[in-house]
C-alpha cells in the first residue's frame, strides 16, 4: 500500500468484493491483487490492481460500479481504478496466495497502467482510426532535448493549421504534462480518457495520471501494455497528426509502438557531439529495420548564444547532426540553440513557439514544424 493511503487493504478489498459480475460472480477483489492505493489532498483516490490478462476485459466492466463504492470512504471525492495485467496469460501459479492475503504486498508506487471504466476494445478493432498520420520523436540517448522537441513540434504543427495530438510514451520519465503547463487528471467519459486541451493541441501523458514522485519501476510487458492503453483507452478523436514522444534508446516502447500502429515517420533528436551522434545513428538504424521512414534529424543545443553580447559559443561542437544526416541519407530538419529561454519555457509550461515565437529558438522550432507539416501534407495528399 502507498504510504499516504489512510485505508487498510482489507477495507478496500471488502468494498471491491461487493461488486460482482452477474454471470460468473467474480469480483475485482477475488480476481485481483492490490498493488497500490493513493489519496491526494483533494480526496482523489487512485487504486491499482493486478488482474489475470485474460480476465482484464471482463473485469474492466466492473470498474465504474466499484469506483462508486470506493467513493463512500471518508473524505474520498473521486475514485479511479487502474487495472494492470502484466502477468503471463493463464491461471496463477500453483500455490499462489489469495488476493486478500496478497493485498498488503506493496508494489512499486505508480505500478499500474490501465485507466479503465468501460468495455475494453475488441482485439480486431482498429487503433486510432481517426488519426491520419503518426510521427514518433526519438533519441538514441537521454538529455538531448527530445521531449522539448516533441512539445514544440506538436504545438508548432497546430500553429501550422493541423489538428494535432501529443502522446507522452516516455513511460519511465513522463514530463510533457509539466512542459504543457497542465494540471489535474484527464476526465473519463464512458470509460475512455479525454485528452487535455493545451496550446491548441490534445495531449495525454502518464504524468497526468500518477503522482510526480512515483517511480515507474515497470517491467517490459507493463511498458508495452501502458503504451497500448494510452493509444486505445484514450478518446483521441479525429487528428491530422499525432506526435509521440518516445523514451530514449531503442527498447520495448519503440517496438510496441511500431507493432501497434502504422508510424508514418520518425524525427531523431541529437546534440552535435560525437557520443550523442553514435546513439542517434542507432535510432535511425532501428527505424529503418522496422520500415519506418526517418523524416530527419534535429540538432539541439547546436550553439550557445550569450544573452549579453550575442556571441555564439559551440559548447558541444556544431554541425555534427547535419553531417551525420548527409552521411546516412536522411533530411536535416534544423538546428536549435542552447538558450535559457528554452529551459524556462519547459519549467513554466509555455512552449517556446508560443511564449517567444520570434526568439532564435522559437524561430528554429517554427521552421522545423513548418518542414514537418509540409511532409505530413504530402503524405496525406
Amino acid at each position: 500500500m502507498a504510504q499516504n493511503a489512510p485505508f487498510s487493504p482489507d477495507t478496500l478489498m471488502d468494498l471491491l468484493d461487493t461488486v460482482r459480475a452477474p454471470q460468473s460472480g467474480v469480483s475485482l477483489a477475488s480476481a485481483g491483487r492490490l498493488e497500490s492505493c493513493t489519496v491526494d489532498d483533494a480526496g482523489r483516490l487512485t487504486l491499482t490492481l493486478t488482474v489475470p490478462r485474460e480476465q482484464a476485459p471482463a473485469l474492466s466492466t466492473l470498474c465504474d460500479a466499484a469506483s462508486e463504492k470506493l467513493k463512500t470512504l471518508p473524505n474520498v471525492t473521486s475514485a479511479t481504478i487502474i487495472l494492470t495485467a502484466h502477468r503471463p496469460a493463464g491461471a496463477p501459479a500453483a500455490g499462489a496466495p489469495s488476493a486478500k492475503a496478497n493485498a498488503a504486498a506493496r508494489a512499486p508506487a505508480g505500478g499500474g497502467h490501465r485507466p479503465l471504466g468501460g468495455q475494453a476494445p475488441a482485439a480486431d478493432a482498429p487503433i486510432l482510426p481517426g488519426v491520419k498520420t503518426i510521427i514518433a520523436v526519438a533519441s538514441g540517448k537521454g538529455g538531448v532535448g527530445k521531449s522539448t522537441t516533441a512539445v514544440n513540434l506538436a504545438v508548432g504543427l497546430g500553429m501550422e493549421g493541423l489538428k494535432t495530438g501529443l502522446l507522452d510514451a516516455d513511460i519511465h520519465g513522463p514530463s510533457l504534462h509539466r512542459m504543457l503547463g497542465t494540471s489535474g487528471k484527464p476526465e473519463v467519459v464512458e470509460g475512455r480518457l479525454q485528452p487535455v486541451q493545451a496550446w491548441g493541441i490534445r495531449a495525454v501523458s502518464l504524468g497526468m495520471l500518477v503522482d510526480e514522485k512515483a517511480a515507474m519501476i515497470w517491467r517490459g510487458p507493463m511498458v508495452m501494455g501502458a503504451i497500448n492503453q494510452l493509444l486505445t483507452d484514450v478518446d483521441w478523436g479525429d487528428l491530422d497528426v499525432m506526435v509521440v514522444d518516445l523514451p530514449p534508446g531503442t527498447g520495448d516502447a519503440h517496438l510496441s509502438l511500431t507493432q501497434k500502429v502504422p508510424l508514418s515517420g520518425a524525427v531523431i533528436v541529437s546534440t552535435p557531439q560525437d557520443i550523442a551522434l553514435i546513439d542517434a545513428r542507432r535510432g535511425v538504424t532501428m527505424f529503418e529495420k522496422v520500415k519506418v521512414p526517418v523524416l530527419g534529424l534535429v540538432e539541439n543545443m547546436s550553439y550557445f548564444c550569450c544573452p549579453n553580447c550575442g556571441h555564439n559559443t559551440e559548447l558541444f561542437g556544431h554541425g555534427g547532426a547535419r553531417k551525420e544526416a548527409e552521411a546516412m541519407g536522411v533530411p536535416f530538419l534544423g538546428e536549435v540553440p542552447l538558450l535559457a529561454d528554452i529551459r524556462s519555457s519547459g519549467d513554466s509550461g509555455v512552449p517556446l513557439v508560443i511564449g517567444a515565437p520570434n526568439s532564435e529558438g522559437g524561430k528554429a522550432w517554427r521552421t522545423i514544424a513548418h518542414t514537418v507539416a509540409t511532409a505530413v501534407r504530402a503524405m496525406q495528399s
